[in-house]
């Protein structure tokens, strides 16, 4: 929306009324493409000691899509928000070595404190923790599976990952794994090890994207697992030929710049 201009060429600050009317506008539009989510009643909320900034599920959304126009660029595909998506979002816990797959955003990365630290980074590593609660994403990712419908089913998987429904994650992958295109075999493959870095097998992640072809998302999680398997070296250079394949306006790119700066840190 543009600013008005006086005579003399100088803007001039829309009025409160149309700025307001602006924003509910937008939250309207949010609300009904389910990227809002639902205000907690009668429930605890979690809280930590220093602020840490909330994600828009709406920004989170558009980067948790990026991994798969690096598959199969040519695909154009209408996604659907899943159900749940904005609260799965907004409970995130900041978390520091992120996999670039579907569903997963950069903005997960909101305390770059544990990342200075002098010692090992392989402590950082993620683990399996405690599921959320989000029953109507179970049920849709199941259902969009058993519809096999690709490329929605990786988007599936990642959503079940990011929820840490990790059991219902691994059942979909092995029910649906031999029914997956030949084009998007490749993405699979990516989510599998994903599945595996994130439920906390660290060392079988990286086997399973060091046996992969070699993509941006793929290289991309070469690089980011050996920095936090305590491997600068092997980190740096997957991550240089990543991020230079990555454009500079992608979150992606300025998260993979972060992880090659510490591991040229780190030797």
């Amino acid at each position: 929306m543009s600013s008005a201009e006086n005579p003399q060429g100088t803007p001039v600050q829309q009025p409160l009324a149309e700025l307001l009317a602006g924003y509910l506008r937008e939250q309207a539009e949010a609300q009904a493409a389910g990227l809002v989510a639902d205000e907690p009643s009668g429930e605890v909320v979690p809280f930590e000691a220093a602020p840490v900034q909330a994600v828009d599920p709406r920004l989170a959304w558009k980067e948790a899509l990026q991994a798969a126009r690096f598959f199969v660029p040519e695909a154009k595909i209408s996604w659907k928000v899943p159900p749940d998506w904005p609260t799965v979002v907004t409970v995130q816990e900041p978390a520091v070595a992120i996999a670039f797959a579907m569903a997963n955003f950069p903005q997960l990365v909101r305390h770059v404190q544990p990342l200075l630290q002098r010692g090992h980074l392989a402590g950082l590593r993620p683990s399996a923790g405690r599921s959320l609660s989000a029953p109507a994403l179970a049920a849709w990712a199941e259902q969009t599976a058993r519809k096999k419908q690709y490329p929605e089913t990786l988007l599936a998987l990642g959503a079940l990952r990011l929820a840490r429904h990790f059991d219902a994650a691994n059942d979909l992958l092995n029910k649906y794994r031999v029914k997956a295109p030949a084009e998007w075999q490749p993405a699979l493959a990516n989510e599998e090890a994903a599945l595996a870095w994130h439920a906390g097998r660290g060392p079988e992640a990286a086997a399973l994207w060091a046996g992969q072809a070699e993509s941006v998302p793929v290289l991309f999680n070469r690089g980011m697992s050996a920095l936090f398997l305590d491997q600068p070296a092997q980190a740096r250079a997957a991550l240089n030929e990543a991020i230079v394949q990555l454009p500079e306006e992608s979150a992606w790119h300025h998260l993979g710049r972060l992880y090659l700066a510490l591991a040229e840190i780190r030797g």
